[in-house]
């Protein structure tokens, strides 16, 4: 495998503070409703009854996502000019000075991670704090996290460490993109696989 960075996010200790959203929201200066980073807040379940009595079976959990520099990119097939290509790190970017607005990979992206600028009328996303990477600094998300439940690095390192998981609701099938992403499922995430789960905050992702 050629060299590919990817986040770690730990599910089960995170707490849905949104301090990563935040920080990266302010590194990158984004408007009112522009996220590069989301934090989806999952509940379901409900009431079951056993041997006669009503006992519930509620769940919740919080899930920190942003661009998830794919080894496959939707985005990067369905740009016509090029703007969308990946770095030698395999990190996906936009050459700002190439694309032309069409929105073609925002409609294609299936974590709905790419945002369109209305001022300067081109697509934009999380470039993994490019700029912090050179400093040897890590991402604004991950540097702001106080539960330490995000980490950054090599994909196949990170895979080693702590597996191979993706696909936590209510994430697409890894197998579309090949997203360079490691999840540690909180211990309710099952459930949401076997049971009616929802995005409880849809206005906020």
């Amino acid at each position: 495998m050629s060299k590919q960075l990817a986040f770690y996010v730990d599910s089960s200790i995170c707490t849905g503070c949104k301090a990563c959203q935040i920080a990266c929201k302010d590194k990158n200066n984004l408007d009112v409703g522009q996220l590069f980073r989301r934090v989806y807040e999952v509940n379901g379940g409900g009431w079951v009854e056993r041997n006669g009595f009503m006992e519930p079976n509620v769940f919740a959990y919080t899930l920190s996502v942003s661009c998830m520099h794919c080894q496959d990119p939707l985005c990067m097939e369905v740009c016509p000019t090029g703007a969308t290509f990946k770095r030698a790190d395999g990190v996906v970017m936009v050459d700002q000075d190439v694309c032309i607005g069409c929105r073609y990979c925002e409609w294609a992206c299936p974590y709905g991670a790419r945002v369109y600028n209305e001022t300067t009328k081109t697509a934009t996303k999380c470039n993994f704090c490019q700029d912090l990477l050179a400093q040897g600094e890590p991402p604004a998300c991950v540097g702001a996290c106080p539960m330490r439940a995000l980490d950054f690095g090599e994909l196949s390192e990170l895979q080693a460490k702590y597996g191979a998981e993706t696909g936590v609701f209510p994430l697409p099938d890894g197998d579309l993109t090949q997203p360079s992403i490691v999840i540690k499922p909180h211990r309710d995430a099952r459930l949401a696989s076997s049971q009616t789960a929802r995005i409880a905050n849809p206005g906020e992702v």
